[in-house]
């Protein structure tokens, strides 16, 4: 069977921009090494980051 998805375009080039830009601010505010790999790893979960500062805001 086939499965119709729509729309997941859109999100996935939102979420590839959003990556793109964590990732630049993050590896060009770094001063170690270390600093850059976390980063990395920020860049990569930025929406739960996100959604979870917005939730901690609206409590």
């Amino acid at each position: 069977m086939k499965e119709k998805m729509c729309g997941s375009g859109r999100n996935g080039a939102v979420y590839g921009l959003g990556f793109v830009g964590a990732l630049v601010y993050y590896l060009g505010t770094a001063t170690t090494f270390w600093i850059g790999v976390l980063g990395i790893i920020k860049a990569m979960v930025w929406p739960a980051m996100l959604v979870h500062a917005a939730l901690k805001y609206l409590n």
